[in-house]
């Protein structure tokens, strides 16, 4: 096994608790990476990095860990350019919103699919995201939503069921068949394909009960939930997300203080997608009140073709920081660690010994400059699995 040094870092992001230096962000100054085959083996002051095979000098730009997007929506085709233009221009639109995605995509075919969810990781990876998660839910038929589930599974290993998106055009009528086919048949199908199961509880799409049984269902399967919960107004989402042990509840945009407090007593991780809000002019969620309750915070883009259009974690995290309440430091961690912790996952978003080796370097003296410079393409390289991809 060949190892790398990389070293001159002015600010090594970690992420480790054990580096209690004041800041959860673990920073280290002055500071070398070591990897090897797909993990870091060590960190450090640069001065005392042991020899290795290969080195690598980051020219005193600042290390941080791969970000982790934990909420994405991939596997789709067609385009909703006309919505946005609508919506940003105050203009009544008629179409059918989700429905119209799902209709775009049972028509295209499996390459056309999987291609756009490549095309979609890669442009994520060349900002810094080495871990995607991506769910189904633009099918809404048994064959569709397994086929959503298998495209997904060939590129990345975070891969969520969603059958439960919206109530499927077949079934607009019969609401109650359609969370049958949810549970049953569809799950049947999809369950092989999905580490996750997922609903979108809200107002239109699935009441409280109907998520649990959703929730439930995928549970006995082996599914761990996930929740869209509190997107467009105060609901059930949240309560039962905890209730249940949801790895995560997403969204969480409005919030009573039984909400918060629920989420601070809990491991349910918060998850804020500002660019869902930024793309349709709602509220902003208030990071501030979550983290001020104890609970955890992930950042994530949201990424799908209707509200949340974009794949850039550094432009949500300088959304988190402008409108949102959240510090530098705070949004740093949310899209690092904070995803990780969605993910259930202890080996990716920190920099420490036994990790995976995601780390990105960004050219800037301080990973501050995510948000002190909005839109600026920081990131210089990446390493993904321990190999440097840009």
């Amino acid at each position: 096994m060949k190892t790398t040094a990389i070293t001159h870092i002015t600010d090594l992001v970690t992420n480790d608790p054990s580096l209690d230096n004041g800041t959860p962000l673990g920073v280290i100054p002055d500071a070398a990476v070591v990897i090897g085959g797909d993990r870091v083996l060590w960190t450090g002051e640069s001065s005392k990095a042991p020899a290795t095979d290969n080195a690598f000098d980051a020219g005193g730009r600042t290390m941080i860990p791969g970000f982790v997007d934990s909420h994405s929506h991939l596997v789709f085709a067609g385009d909703r350019t006309q919505e946005f233009n609508a919506r940003m221009s105050g203009r009544p639109y008629s179409a059918g919103g989700i429905r119209t995605t799902v209709a775009a995509t049972r028509a295209a075919g499996d390459e056309e699919l999987s291609a756009n969810v490549a095309r979609y990781l890669a442009e994520a990876l060349r900002q810094g995201t080495t871990t995607m998660e991506t769910k189904s839910g633009y099918g809404l038929t048994v064959e569709d939503e397994a086929r959503a589930l298998r495209i997904a599974g060939r590129h990345t290993d975070e891969v969520t069921y969603l059958g439960a998106h919206i109530v499927a055009p077949e079934y607009a009528d019969d609401p109650a068949g359609y969370v049958g086919l949810v549970t049953g048949p569809m799950l049947d199908a999809c369950a092989p394909h999905a580490r996750w199961i997922d609903v979108f509880c809200e107002r239109g799409a699935f009441d409280g009960d109907q998520a649990r049984a959703v929730l439930t269902a995928g549970a006995a399967k082996g599914l761990r939930p996930r929740v869209h919960a509190n997107q467009l107004g105060h609901g059930p989402g949240v309560q039962l997300a905890v209730e249940l042990g949801a790895a995560s509840a997403d969204h969480c945009t409005h919030l009573t203080d039984a909400d918060i407090d629920a989420l601070g007593q809990s491991d349910t991780v918060a998850t804020l997608l500002p660019g869902a809000e930024f793309s349709t002019r709602a509220a902003w969620p208030d990071a501030r009140r979550v983290l001020a309750a104890g609970a955890t915070v992930a950042l994530s883009t949201d990424c799908n073709p209707g509200s949340s259009f974009t794949s850039s974690m550094p432009f949500c995290i300088a959304l988190a920081v402008r409108d949102m309440g959240m510090t530098p430091d705070e949004a740093l961690w949310s899209a690092t660690a904070g995803g990780a912790a969605a993910l259930r996952r202890t080996d990716i978003g920190r920099i420490a010994p036994g990790a995976r080796a995601d780390l990105v370097l960004l050219g800037a003296p301080s990973h501050v400059h995510l948000a002190y410079r909005p839109g600026v393409p920081l990131v210089e390289a990446v390493w993904q699995h321990g190999v440097r991809v840009r």
